[in-house]
């Protein structure tokens, strides 16, 4: 296994430069690399061995900690108030716009019923935070968009997105496998997720800036602890059947809390986190690549393209929508449409779930889960790297 993840690693540094070299974002290498040699692949060339295929997911979740680590580390009061109420809205209307459109598109066009429509809508609306925030974290870092915090903005929506997203594909899967469900507590469970999240991460955030302050050591152990804990407070997941967490917001909130409280110690971590991403970046974006089927995206046909297409234009509407009113340039609010286009990471780890549980028309929604990640992951990465220094202004 140590041989083939360290070819791995190899493969995906080299597809990272020669995307980098012809101006296109370096993670479509990496997620080629887990195409062409994952378990879908060339059959002779798999060099994802069946240990790190069982481990996949846990290794992309923990990639996913990193990530937001970074992100909470970067996020201060000053900024998150600049982006509020704009942030809110990008992280449930543009969702529930897309969502809705595409079941009803695949109601009508493909026969699915309402619960398998909605299942599909829904694994299809969540916006991929693996691919969106390490691209806001670059275009921050370079000052792009820092006037009216545009990176922010769309660090925050894309967070909160997948929340809206996966609570909906649950209340159309429990409704596609005869179980009775309460819509209405369903979508109080949505904003008491987030705000038990928040709270528990600042919490955690606070406890480690006594905890730090109190016993002296080096700042790689204090990114093993952070790390850690970060990683716990994940764990919080299995809890959601008895009360709802939104366990990613923990990890930001927590991130947060250390650089209101200790800037200069949060700084000192967010350094660590970046060169730890390194690595993590590489293992994301291959074991994401590894979990696309092509063959089985092609079996979604042309009409699977018509309902990501519609999808898209509904999402589009969506940013639109929850713009309004904002202080963004037109430039800047095309810039969030684009950024909302990527979709990777919920895709590949529920897409499969309604043929698993024996839903009518579960191969078509994964065929189509599977083809929109490989549309729209190459599309919004590229479209971001390509256009932020022309739709963003920059201090200079």
């Amino acid at each position: 296994m140590l041989f083939n993840l360290a070819i791995i690693v190899i493969l995906a540094l080299l597809a990272n430069w020669c995307c980098e070299k012809i101006k296109i974002p370096g993670l479509l290498g990496m997620i080629l690399v887990g195409i062409i040699f994952g378990p879908y692949g060339i059959p002779s060339c798999n060099l994802i061995s069946p240990l790190i295929s069982e481990m996949s997911a846990e290794l992309r979740t923990g990639a996913l900690i990193i990530i937001l680590i970074r992100a909470g580390l970067g996020l201060n009061r000053q900024t998150l108030n600049k982006v509020g109420i704009p942030a809110l809205k990008m992280s449930c209307i543009p969702c529930l716009v897309e969502g809705g459109t595409v079941t009803l598109i695949a109601h009508y066009l493909l026969k699915l019923d309402w619960a398998a429509s909605g299942m599909l809508g829904f694994i299809i609306a969540a916006v991929s935070p693996a691919v969106v925030v390490p691209q806001m974290l670059d275009i921050k870092a370079k000052g792009y968009g820092k006037e009216r915090e545009v990176p922010t903005l769309i660090l925050a929506g894309a967070s909160i997105d997948d929340v809206f997203a996966i609570t909906l594909f649950g209340v159309f899967l429990a409704a596609g496998i005869g179980e009775t469900v309460n819509i209405a507590t369903q979508f109080i469970m949505v904003p008491l997720g987030i705000i038990t999240g928040i709270l528990i991460g600042l919490l955690a955030g606070y406890l480690l800036v006594k905890f730090f302050a109190k016993f002296a050591m080096r700042d790689t152990k204090k990114m093993l602890i952070f790390l850690v804990v970060a990683i716990s407070l994940h764990q919080l997941e299995y809890f959601k059947h008895f009360f709802p967490i939104a366990v990613l917001l923990s990890v930001m909130a927590m991130g947060f809390m250390l650089l209101e409280l200790d800037s200069e110690r949060a700084h000192n971590l967010a350094k660590k986190f970046n060169k730890l991403w390194v690595f993590a970046e590489l293992l994301l974006f291959v074991l994401i690549g590894a979990q696309v089927n092509i063959k089985v995206a092609f079996d979604s046909g042309l009409w699977g393209i018509v309902i990501i297409a519609g999808g898209l234009c509904a999402r589009s509407l969506g940013v639109w929508l929850a713009l309004l009113g904002s202080k963004l340039t037109g430039n800047e609010k095309l810039f969030c449409v684009f950024s909302y286009i990527p979709k990777a990471t919920v895709q590949a780890a529920i897409g499969a779930i309604p043929l698993s549980m024996g839903i009518e028309g579960g191969e078509l929604i994964l065929a189509i889960a599977v083809l929109s990640i490989i549309i729209t992951a190459p599309l919004g990465a590229s479209l971001i790297r390509s256009t932020h220094t022309r739709l963003l202004e920059h201090p200079e």
